[in-house]
């Protein structure tokens, strides 16, 4: 795994303060052979199946494993609010909504995305000015728009009191605030001017750099699709931004 020691090392101490907490008695796996089993399945997307025959454990071991491992992760990682005392002090943000595919369910409708044509969920990711990864959101059904999900974060009315500047694409229309979005060319109106169009491309030019930090939550291969309950997307995007925390500071210390 393209991991550092110091991200396996940061999990392998969060699990062993949790046993000694619990007083937990002999388990299958040590601290670090469960974190190991953890990042595994989050970074290269195995499934338990073949974690339980890598490990030499049963599958339903392996998966209560994984999730203790998750809620551990998740329950470190910081809330909107929390984000934003690093988050005022940068000089602009771009803000994003990407899809997480899932399986189909049972309630599938709210979970169908109509702009991607796919069941999923809708995560906000909030980017620096070098489109590195600052902070997501908790999961919202697929048919949830952009705009929408941000409001019910309530990412827009934080970086606007924090007089965050903030770039956005057109599904975030209407936004106001400290958002910007491109100029949209209207029905029945004039097409837009050279100067409109010039300071789209430059807007486009500046919001492409919040694709990496997508791409960069993406690198953890558990998203590219998730095989579980929706409800459970919110906590492993969360673990996976703590562990992407702990490894973009690596050199750091």
């Amino acid at each position: 795994m393209p991991l550092s020691s110091r991200t396996l090392n940061h999990l392998a101490d969060r699990i062993r303060s949790h046993r000694q907490q619990r007083k937990s008695r002999w388990r299958r796996l040590n601290p670090g052979r469960q974190a190991l089993l953890a990042l595994a399945h989050l970074r290269n997307g195995d499934t338990y199946t073949r974690l339980a025959a890598g490990f030499e454990i049963g599958i339903a071991t392996a998966w209560r494993y994984v999730q203790e491992a998750i809620a551990l992760l998740s329950a470190a990682a910081e809330d909107l609010d929390t984000a934003m005392r690093r988050i005022r002090l940068l000089a602009y943000t771009i803000l994003d909504g990407t899809l997480i595919p899932i399986d189909r369910v049972a309630d599938q409708k709210p979970y169908y995305s109509g702009k991607h044509k796919r069941h999923g969920v809708n995560v906000q990711v909030i980017a620096d000015a070098a489109g590195r990864l600052v902070w997501a959101s908790a999961a919202l059904p697929g048919s949830t728009h952009d705009l929408t999900a941000a409001r019910t974060h309530g990412i827009i009315d934080a970086l606007t009191r924090a007089n965050v500047m903030t770039f956005a694409d057109r599904g975030y229309q209407g936004a106001r605030g400290s958002v910007r979005t491109p100029f949209k060319r209207r029905r029945y109106r004039p097409k837009l001017s050279r100067r409109q169009k010039a300071v789209n491309r430059a807007h486009a030019k500046i919001r492409a750099r919040g694709e990496r930090a997508i791409a960069t939550l993406k690198t953890w291969k558990v998203l590219i699709k998730l095989r579980c309950c929706p409800r459970r997307a919110t906590a492993i995007v969360q673990a996976i931004l703590v562990l992407h925390g702990v490894e973009a500071n690596r050199y750091a210390g």
